[in-house]
């Protein structure tokens, strides 16, 4: 074993604060594990929340493991050391059970990389008895699970409050039959999925159905969380080595109320739900004993009810607050008043649609006289340094929206000029572009994605018209990356050799080659409303509608 490896994981451990700390003992050994490196897993807070929720158990032994960095990823390989877990460096073929939790659907990659090292069989069919039952779950996988199907035994479909109790009494539950039983009782379980009881029938493109073994449900429905009934989740371990170690995480609120055409997080996620203010505050106040900084969660969180009333009271305590989202027709000024307190220099805006047309198409429900009011708003309190969102390549874009994108930054550009001169000061307007990804349970999953080259003419474009713009700095999100997700959101169980390839070292081209896969196919191709979607093994949205945003959307209809 490692020394170098060991000394790592004392050191990380060393620079933890658990704020709930837990017992080591019990009877079934749990590793939750985070396919991304140990600083971007440790800054997820649903990660932080499913370790709660396994670690509170007086019955489970949970440690955690993370994809190593290069430099550690070399030295496990130099060593041939197996991967180990950071609590104990256990190997992590010696656990009971592995529980991934992933929100983002690239780390799909690292699954088949992580289970290599750890000297786990990849595929579930190949595992015997003595092989950990491989768990997975978080926001990637109920949104479409099936590229790495084949890799995972039981896949929570759904938010882990509710599933994750059930979950763990039923692996403490003695069963017949062994492994074979187990499954066979998860599937009955709802929110479960157990993909080896789901055949996949193909035919060229198409997905023609599943057989499915008798008792397991199809689909597999999401299992909904009522708030009310659990804390909100909030900071479990504290450290300086994630990308947000100088505050303290609290959710506020879950799910969009917004319903953005092309955004999964308002339809994924069910009815929007607000925690309720008093426990937000109490746990703020706790968290306020380690660190002086406080972030507020939430896919909507200038939608929360008492935003204003909250972020005064985090600055009435001395300390500061960040948001994770700030909505154009939602900028509350208490929030506001808060925020520049906080020593905030830039806002962060989301017009997304460049032209009204495109904002109608996407159902932004904002205008350009609204978008115009809220940087009037910040520039009016000094704050001159924005960041704008835009998505390029959405449904029915033509080079007119881009135009009219164009247009709409020169404007904020000479607000922001005008202030800066009056007082004798530079802003900064930072236009971050991302192409568009088509995502399941959304009104745009049958969509395509735009092609590269027409993607990268765009953005050409774009270039040309910004860089004689003092004071803007285009940032593009990258073309090939975002056609990497497109393909893991969009993709089938068909890609389970890539994966596994692309494990091995193999690029995307190289390994889509060797394997005979065309990933066109399933990035660009416009799915035709008769075809099975391939994630249809999950029920978590009505399709109807979806299908009638859909419509309405290319109809240029923007309100519901």
């Amino acid at each position: 074993m490692s020394i170098a490896i060991r000394n790592r994981h004392r050191a990380l451990l060393q620079a933890e604060i658990n704020l709930h700390p837990h017992h080591r003992g019990g009877q079934l050994a749990i590793c939750l594990v985070s396919p991304s490196r140990y600083q971007t897993g440790m800054s997820s807070l649903g990660f932080q929340t499913v370790y709660a929720l396994l670690a509170g158990s007086a019955d489970i032994r949970c440690e955690r493991a993370f994809l190593p960095d290069r430099e550690e990823l070399e030295e496990y390989r130099r060593s041939r050391t197996p991967l180990l877990s950071l609590e104990s460096s256990t190997p992590l073929a010696d656990f009971d059970v592995i529980a991934f939790s992933t929100s983002f659907e690239p780390d799909y990659l690292n699954i088949p990389l992580i289970l290599n090292l750890a000297r786990i069989p990849l595929l579930s069919n190949a595992r015997g008895a003595s092989d950990p039952l491989i768990i997975a779950g978080g926001a990637a996988f109920f949104i479409n699970p099936e590229p790495v199907a084949d890799f995972i035994d039981a896949i929570c479909i759904g938010e882990g409050e509710d599933i994750i109790p059930v979950l763990i009494a039923t692996l403490l539950s003695p069963v017949d039959n062994g492994r074979c039983g187990l499954l066979q009782t998860f599937s009955t379980i709802p929110g479960l999925y157990v993909p080896a009881f789901y055949t996949p029938r193909y035919h060229e493109v198409s997905l023609l159905g599943y057989d499915v073994e008798a008792g397991a449900p199809l689909p597999v429905t999401r299992v909904p969380v009522c708030l009310d009934r659990h804390d909100p989740s909030a900071s479990q371990i504290l450290t300086d080595q994630t990308e947000f170690g100088d505050m303290f995480l609290v959710e506020v609120s879950r799910g969009c109320p917004r319903g953005c055409r092309f955004c999964s997080s308002g339809f994924i996620y069910g009815a929007f739900r607000q925690q309720p203010f008093d426990r937000v505050v109490a746990l703020i106040d706790e968290g306020l004993g380690h660190r002086s900084k406080v972030g507020l969660v939430g896919a909507a969180v200038s939608d929360y009810s008492e935003i204003g009333r909250l972020c005064s009271h985090i600055v009435a305590k001395g300390a500061k607050v960040s948001v994770s989202s700030l909505r154009i027709d939602r900028i509350d000024q208490g929030m506001l008043d808060a925020l520049i307190a906080s020593g905030h220099k830039t806002i962060s805006l989301a017009p997304e649609g460049g032209s009204q047309r495109m904002r109608d198409v996407i159902r932004k429900n904002l205008t350009e006289a609204q978008i115009l009011d809220a940087c009037e708003m910040l520039i009016a309190r000094d704050i001159l340094n924005l960041k704008l969102y835009f998505i390029i390549g959405l449904p029915t874009e033509t080079d007119a929206d881009l135009d009219e994108m164009v247009r709409l930054i020169e404007t904020i550009r000479e607000r922001v000029i005008e202030r800066g001169r009056a007082n004798k000061r530079l802003g900064e307007i930072t236009v971050s572009v991302n192409p568009f990804i088509p995502k399941p349970f959304t009104p745009f999953q049958w969509c395509g994605m735009e092609p590269l080259p027409s993607l990268e003419r765009k953005v050409k474009l774009l270039e040309t018209r910004l860089k004689r713009l003092s004071n803007v700095k285009l940032k593009v999100e990258s073309l090939r990356e975002s056609y990497l997700q497109a393909l893991l959101s969009r993709g089938d169980r068909r890609l389970t050799p890539l994966l596994i390839e692309m494990a091995e070292g193999a690029n995307l081209k190289k390994a889509a080659r060797s394997c005979g896969i065309d990933t066109d196919r399933y990035v660009q191709r416009a799915i035709s409303s008769d075809e099975l979607l391939p994630w249809s093994v999950i029920g978590t949205a009505d399709q109807e509608y979806l299908r009638r945003e859909h419509d309405r959307a290319l109809a240029g209809e923007a309100e519901l």
